[in-house]
């Protein structure tokens, strides 16, 4: 497995306390200004200013420093990031910084975390799927997604991924935003760019039945020229369901649904078309034309050790788990064992993940996002609920996942508006492609 280089950027989390000590004119100020916003720096040369009578007045150290002191305490009980200039000693820890003629390195960010500390992901590395969760289109449905969709193959996305709820989510937006029917979006998305993998992530088994998805399911992968998937679990927001009508059995009941849905799809796209007698399902005939165009892959989403991962372990090709790296260990290695234990090599069942980023390209457009997204949490609260970070911070993340047996990570863009916003994506997927 491929080992990841370590360099400075590795070193230096965010949210950190950054602590710059030199001489005046060492590059200090230049090297802040170029790696962090402006309202993260607090230097004791411009509380001078604010304090005294200019940068340079040393009587007004006492006092510049006092209000240092505050500003930075209150920035560090907010988690947030905070550089200091100042000129004392006694640090834990000292990175020195420079280029080869001895002076401060002077790069862009985006620059020295590529090359100070490039992700090496594995061979081959994690596929990117966009997941749309959100659809603020306007007055224009059909543009807004067909843009969006060739904008996501364009910057190297592999695919898109559709969730499929009646009514929209909770974690994702209000009751009254649009949330479409999914299959008829990737019917429309299936001539729109081609070459994209197209699929929900997840259907749930209690408002579509197991033949009807089956027939679905063929008709979107030869319309797609082999490029469906399929995602699906056993369900679990009851209010949809009652909203339309809809029984919502209880847990077992619906795992099971799972389980003969699952078996059926696999009845149903078989070669043939006499009956089949198997494990939960009994059939009179298998007639189901168009018949995919290849194997169509089956996602099991759901994290329930004694079921879900069983029925993964038994019917499906990848397994969506937690991107939460202690969690993805652990569940893995329940999927290994069921895996084992009903008869399959884990090899079999690739293991895939739902992410929520948040990204931008410097910065100032990062904490602009976290902003506008964070409702009532702290702006440091959301920022690590959604791995807020530059796109080489992401292209590290996928290419750790990778390294975990990661296969494919689907990205819930956060605060995706415009196809211009998949735009930084495109620097993530290109590192992390390049290793």
């Amino acid at each position: 497995m491929p080992q990841r280089r370590e360099g400075a950027a590795d070193r230096i989390p965010d949210p950190a306390l950054v602590v710059l000590v030199g001489p005046p004119g060492s590059g200090k100020s230049t090297w802040a200004r170029q790696r962090y916003r402006d309202v993260e720096i607090v230097s004791s040369d411009a509380l001078r200013g604010v304090v005294g009578s200019g940068p340079a007045d040393l009587d007004a150290t006492g006092d510049a420093f006092t209000v240092l002191d505050h500003v930075v305490r209150a920035r560090l009980r907010q988690a947030r990031t905070v550089a200091e200039e100042v000129t004392a000693e006694g640090w834990d820890l000292v990175l020195r910084v420079r280029s080869g003629d001895g002076s401060a390195a002077t790069a862009p960010v985006s620059e020295v975390a590529a090359t100070a500390s490039p992700a090496t992901p594995p061979d081959p590395w994690p596929e990117l799927v966009l997941q749309l969760s959100s659809f603020p289109w306007g007055e224009d449905p059909a543009g807004w997604l067909t843009a969006m969709a060739r904008t996501a193959q364009e910057v190297g996305f592999g695919g898109i991924a559709l969730m499929d709820h009646l009514i929209q989510i909770p974690q994702v937006g209000r009751h009254w935003d649009p949330i479409p029917e999914p299959f008829t979006v990737l019917g429309l998305l299936a001539g729109a760019a081609p070459g994209l993998r197209l699929g929900t992530l997840v259907t749930p088994v209690t408002y579509r039945p197991a033949g009807v998805l089956a027939k679905t399911l063929a008709t979107l992968d030869v319309l797609t020229g082999g490029r469906a998937f399929c995602g699906i679990g056993a369900g679990w927001w009851e209010r949809e369901h009652t909203a339309y009508g809809l029984p919502f059995p209880p847990t077992p009941e619906r795992l099971d649904l799972l389980e003969v849905t699952l078996e059926t799809l696999r009845a149903l796209w078989a070669p043939g078309t006499g009956p089949y007698r198997g494990h939960l399902v009994r059939l009179k005939e298998t007639t189901c034309y168009p018949r995919p165009v290849g194997h169509l892959p089956i996602i099991v989403g759901g994290s329930g050790e004694r079921r879900t991962l069983r029925i993964a372990a038994r019917w499906g090709d990848a397994c969506n788990a937690s991107a939460e790296p202690a969690l993805l260990a652990r569940k893995v290695e329940v999927l290994h064992r069921q895996c084992r234990t009903v008869g399959r090599d884990p090899a079999e069942v690739a293991v895939t993940v739902l992410d929520l980023p948040v990204t931008g390209r410097d910065r100032d457009e990062l904490a602009a996002r976290i902003e506008r997204q964070r409702g009532r949490q702290s702006a440091a609260a959301y920022a690590r609920a959604h791995h807020a970070g530059l796109p080489v911070d992401h292209a590290r993340r996928y290419a750790a996942l990778g390294e975990e047996g990661v296969s494919t990570v689907f990205v819930g863009v956060q605060d995706l508006r415009t196809p211009e916003d998949l735009e930084p994506w495109a620097e993530t997927i290109r590192m992390l492609r390049s290793g």
